[in-house]
């Protein structure tokens, strides 16, 4: 038998190199297939619970109910300030009335 020419061990070592970097790829890809799944199910899940709560997983239609929201509670905290200057200004007022 021969031994291996330079060029024939340069080839072979190449090989090897070539086949970790196809197993790494192979075992990324693997993963990456696992995780599209993983965040599929999950997309799913969010789109089901969002039906359930909000009546709808339209994201232009949630964004409208989070929009009106955001108005609402705005509404509601001026009024609650308003509110509390004018328990404020009759503690006052009761308090020079003593």
């Amino acid at each position: 038998m021969t031994s291996l020419s330079r060029l024939e061990t340069d080839q072979l070592r190449r090989l090897e190199e070539m086949r970790k970097t196809f197993d790494k790829l192979r075992a990324e890809r693997i993963r990456a297939e696992g995780e599209v799944e993983r965040l599929t199910r999950e997309f799913a899940d969010a789109r089901a619970l969002a039906k359930a709560e909000l009546g709808t997983d339209d994201e232009a239609q949630i964004q409208s109910l989070i929009e009106e929201a955001q108005a609402r509670n705005a509404k509601l905290a001026d009024e609650f300030g308003v509110a509390m200057r004018e328990v404020e200004t009759r503690l006052k007022q009761l308090g020079d009335e003593r």
